[in-house]
């Protein structure tokens, strides 16, 4: 089951339960080196208007040597320039993406006990193939991010993305 929801024309929801409390997630998010193991490493400046950089390699996301797709290669090792949008720690964090040409993403944390319930909100996106697209990239790295924060690995990332980028079209359309 995929679990993302089209909240709008634009728009895109997922949520997860971790496993770890908000407090171990926030760093998830926020630690450049802990975002690193499971989307995009790189610095954040933790304020509103503050400059986070993500620095995409995802060869550390799987646990096998995987190279990448011929599709993907051309951007290993790209560096986005995103604002912090909002920032309330340890509950609110939203950044822009594409310097605000593919919207904001926004990552909103509940305790659940000693878990954390995970809404990611992505708005803004410039159409279908953007969103089928962001839609399975988040997918994947959430997926990462559970597996990180369980202590199971993601064998091969890029299987992983091609399944959700696969799933998330037909759930989107």
């Amino acid at each position: 089951m995929v679990e993302i929801e089209r909240i709008g024309a634009d728009t895109i929801r997922f949520e997860r339960i971790l496993d770890a409390p908000v407090e171990t997630v926030w760093r998830y998010l926020t630690d450049a080196e802990l975002r690193g193991q499971w989307f995009a490493g790189g610095p954040m400046e933790p304020c509103v208007g503050g400059t986070v950089e993500l620095l995409f390699d995802h060869d550390t996301l799987s646990a096998d040597d995987v190279p990448y797709p011929a599709e993907y290669a051309a951007s290993k090792g790209a560096v986005g320039r995103e604002t912090v949008e909002q920032f309330d720690a340890p509950r609110l964090l939203a950044f822009t993406w594409d310097g605000g040409k593919e919207g904001v993403a926004e990552f909103r944390l509940f305790p659940e006990g000693e878990r954390t319930r995970l809404v990611l909100t992505h708005s803004g996106i410039s159409g279908p193939g953007p969103m089928a697209n962001f839609g399975g990239g988040w997918h994947s790295h959430l997926a990462v991010l559970q597996g990180v924060l369980s202590g199971e690995k993601v064998r091969d990332f890029w299987a992983l993305h091609a399944r959700s980028e696969a799933a998330v079209k037909g759930v989107l359309g």
